[in-house]
């Protein structure tokens, strides 16, 4: 279903035509209460963005009172509809229906305290369920495709819940900006493979850039894309109450995503600014904003609502008390109660997660298995899927590579949504946001893999579920120069060290299988933010075993530690060498001809620096050895990072610069990465 406007500009409306859209109640004042609070917020902090909150007032108006189903009382309530203002820029528009609508935490000088420190009005919203905002926004593009993981999660546990309990719509306002983002296209490309009708977009086609019109840059044909898509697209006035009503019922009743195109202008009610770029970024300034007052016929002071329209607010945010009452009187006679109580609960029981982790522990103690790590993973995920429920799986087009489908693990898809494993196709950077999606919305712990040299794709989504502490799970395979024959293309090499630098992100290297068993149970375990597995294309010898007695080596997870001695000197300690993932292998080898030369040499295995770091100074001592003694750190990978524990007279084995096409050990003794140079390096500097 379409409907296309003339193709036309939409029309400036003149003062007389602000002041008529204004006269009736209660929605137009409902919507210039709106403006009004976004206006003076953005004019008190000096800075802002009082455009597009004051262009999409009306369809937020008629959105939020006619349509959003949520309970200020109960903010994170798991089956309120979620709203996602995807133009972080407009977080004025977001904290004056916050406000309105009665969040407690929300109150009117939150609003008069907008991007001030510490305040709960930052410029670009910061994820706060309690508060009613369901995502950290800002970066273009990212919001829209973290609204397609909301969807997906809605559906697969109304699939699993049914939709007693799970039966909800992902609400989301773009603009052009975030649909010149190339993350748009995958993320709504996927949403259209996988029907999310209950995804509703509803764009601010006003027209506007920062630098001017959006034809100086952007001339695409929205509604024509999306339809190529397989979207329901429609054409609105987006100033026109009832077309924006219609449209949204219209698009409630769709069997594939929405697409609402609100024709608007930017910073509507500004007589002398609005439809122009000078009213996307800037305060308004005190002589136009009372001009839009008198235009909007608002003669009311700065963050003053009269009682009548505040209480017409209040009233669309009580509506939805009885449906949530109804609906927890279901979940409380639900025979599935327990379940669904537990997948909504962060992470996973430590007494469910931690037997099955032991299972994999004891089995790879006795077997010692030979394999890459990426598919260690696979035999971590082919135990903990089956039996973990809301683990949900997927890839970029690579779950044969990246063996992140765990065996008889069913494929999510319409209609019916069952299964663990989503086909996320080669879009990387959509799969990363939308498994944000997924995670903030609840009930799911999503992983997904690639390459680890295609994280860059994925690196903004990974920075945003590190600032929003959202445990997504990243797997990332064929770590280093390790996969061969590829070349440097496919090869990693900067790419740990640019992972680590990103502020509580969990970036994990595992050496074998009992290893990456650790990792898996730190990653699960780690609800507070995202994590990263590195994890090797090539075989790697189980190495654990034979540890000090005191580690108690198969009952304590030794990865939590960030590093651990997994070798001890014979005799004195001269030397110690640091290593992660499947250069351990050659640090153990490397110990062995160092040691026939009378070197006492100690093996630390440093799976999680991040972690390690943050050990106390006595415990990182014990592990490191005295300031005397040599310390190398070894992988395949640039030294950035490994100073904070080498020092400026520690040695390191790695890569400068980029790999070759060539067999894996051949690359390896071409790039300087064996024990023998872990040895020579060594006695070089002993000597």
């Amino acid at each position: 279903m379409t409907h296309i406007l003339p193709d036309k500009p939409h029309p400036i409306p003149t003062e007389t035509d602000i002041m008529s859209a204004s006269s009736s109640l209660p929605l137009k004042d409902m919507a210039n209460a709106i403006r009004a609070l976004s206006m003076d917020g953005v004019e008190k902090a000096a800075s802002g963005h009082p455009g597009m909150p004051m262009g999409m007032a009306d369809v937020a108006t008629v959105l939020f009172s006619k349509f959003m189903t949520f309970d200020p009382s109960a903010p994170e309530w798991s089956d309120r509809d979620r709203f996602i203002l995807s133009g972080g820029h407009g977080s004025m528009l977001l904290y004056s229906l916050l406000y309105l609508t009665g969040y407690e935490k929300m109150t009117v000088d939150e609003l008069k305290n907008f991007r001030q420190l510490g305040s709960l009005t930052p410029g670009h919203p910061e994820v706060m369920p309690s508060c009613g905002i369901e995502m950290t926004t800002g970066p273009l593009g990212q919001g829209i495709a973290t609204a397609v993981g909301f969807a997906l999660a809605e559906r697969m546990l109304a699939a699993r819940f049914g939709e007693e309990l799970q039966d909800h719509y992902t609400y989301v306002t773009l603009g052009d900006g975030d649909l010149m983002e190339g993350i748009s296209h995958e993320a709504c490309s996927l949403a259209a493979n996988l029907k999310l009708s209950r995804l509703i977009v509803l764009y601010d086609d006003n027209g506007i850039t920062i630098d001017g019109k959006t034809d100086i840059s952007f001339p695409d044909d929205t509604p024509k894309r999306f339809e190529a898509y397989g979207w329901d697209v429609q054409s609105i006035d987006g100033h026109n109450m009832a077309e924006i009503e219609a449209a949204i019922a219209a698009a409630r009743k769709t069997q594939t995503p929405s697409l609402i195109c609100c024709k608007t202008t930017i910073g509507f009610g500004a007589p002398n600014k609005q439809g122009t770029s000078g009213v996307h970024g800037s305060p308004l300034g005190a002589e136009e904003i009372q001009a839009a007052r008198k235009a909007l016929n608002w003669p009311h002071a700065p963050f003053d609502i009269p009682e009548e329209i505040l209480s017409a607010w209040r009233a669309v945010g009580a509506r939805s008390k009885d449906a949530r009452a109804a609906w927890e009187t279901r979940l409380e006679n639900a025979a599935c109660k327990a379940a669904f109580e537990a997948a909504f609960t962060p992470g996973i029981a430590q007494d469910v997660l931690r037997p099955l982790i032991d299972e994999i522990k004891a089995a790879a103690a006795k077997d010692k298995p030979k394999l890459a790590t990426r598919k260690a993973s696979g035999n971590v995920l082919d135990k903990l899927v089956p039996a973990l429920p809301k683990l949900v799986g997927g890839s970029a087009d690579l779950g044969g590579s990246v063996n992140t489908r765990a065996k008889g693990s069913e494929v999510v898809a319409p209609p019916e949504y069952k299964g663990q494993y989503v086909h996320y196709g080669v879009r990387e950077h959509g799969m990363a946001a939308a498994m944000n999606g997924m995670a903030l919305h609840g009930g799911i712990i999503p992983y997904a893999g690639t390459f680890l040299s295609f994280s860059d794709y994925c690196r903004p989504s990974i920075r945003l579920a590190a600032l929003m502490k959202t445990p997504s799970i990243f797997v990332m395979t064929h770590d280093s120069i390790g996969l061969g024959e590829d070349g440097p293309t496919h090869q990693p090499v900067e790419h740990l060290a640019a992972l680590r630098a990103i502020p509580n992100l969990q970036v994990m290297r595992p050496c074998d299988q009992t290893e990456t068993a650790e990792c898996w149970e730190l990653a699960i375990r780690n609800t507070s933010g995202p994590s990263v597995l590195s994890l090797t294309r090539q075989g790697l010898p189980a190495v654990r075993g034979d540890l000090p007695q005191d580690q108690e080596t198969e009952k304590e997870n030794l990865c939590a530690r960030g590093a651990y001695i997994l070798r001890e000197a014979d005799g004195d300690l001269q030397a110690v060498l640091m290593a992660s993932g499947s250069e351990v292998e050659i640090a153990l080898d490397a110990k062995t001809l160092l040691e026939r030369q009378g070197i006492g040499t100690r093996v630390v295995s440093v799976p999680c620096l991040e972690r390690f770091l943050r050990q106390s100074e006595r415990t990182r001592a014990e592990v490191l050895g005295p300031s005397s003694c040599i310390r190398c750190a070894v992988e395949a990978g640039v030294r950035m990072g490994w100073d904070a524990l080498l020092g400026e007279s520690g040695l390191f084995v790695g890569m400068r610069g980029f790999g070759e096409s060539g067999p894996y050990k051949e690359l390896y003794a071409h790039f300087g990465i064996t024990a023998e140079d872990i040895c020579e390096k060594v006695l070089a500097n002993l000597s």
